[in-house]
């Protein structure tokens, strides 16, 4: 098909250029007209499936895959300059990037801190800041706050109040009542 789209397209230029040798002032296609013959050969169906055959063979699939390498190099130097810091702060005031960015890494920052939680040596620098005294004092002094506690009062009243919660305490009141009553009809 490629081969066949190859043989019309190719007469057809040769026929051009040779009517285009006799008068050159007058007959020679321009640029402008060439393009116009081109892209209106491409968009015909033979032009498209021509196209498409192209595509579909491996060797054109990989010039057209990019160098990783490049591609790494080129990011991070986009990304470590001065205009791309200027962008990336100004994209995160936006507060639908800065969600939308949050929710698309949101698998992979679980997944980093799983991979950090079973890391003997991250565990071991939790354990030592978690056990500084001075950490452990400011801890303390947020939890027993007046604002902790309205906070946290807040928080249970809200969950008491929600569907699910009370489905749930009502399911287990249920079945102490039946475990109650099971165990009394076994005393008699």
């Amino acid at each position: 098909m490629r081969l066949r789209f190859l043989l019309l397209l190719l007469p057809t230029i040769l026929i051009f250029t040779g009517c285009a040798q006799g008068d050159l002032a007058t007959k020679q296609m321009d640029y402008d007209e060439t393009k116009k013959m081109v892209v209106d050969i491409l968009k015909t169906d033979d032009g498209k499936k021509a196209i498409q055959e192209i595509m579909k063979d491996d060797s054109m699939k990989q010039e057209l895959v990019m160098d990783q390498k490049v591609v790494s190099e080129t990011i991070q130097k986009t990304l470590t300059s001065d205009k791309g810091t200027e962008f990336w702060k100004k994209s995160f005031e936006d507060p639908k990037f800065a969600n939308a960015m949050a929710k698309s890494m949101n698998k992979e920052n679980e997944k980093l801190l799983k991979d950090l939680m079973n890391d003997p040596e991250y565990r071991a620098k939790m354990i030592e800041i978690l056990k500084d005294p001075e950490l452990e004092k400011e801890v303390t002094t947020i939890l027993k706050s007046k604002e902790y506690r309205g906070h946290l009062q807040k928080i249970i009243t809200e969950t008491f109040n929600t569907p699910s919660f009370k489905t749930q305490i009502q399911d287990i009141l249920m079945k102490a009542a039946e475990e109650a009553k099971s165990k009394e009809e076994k005393k008699s």
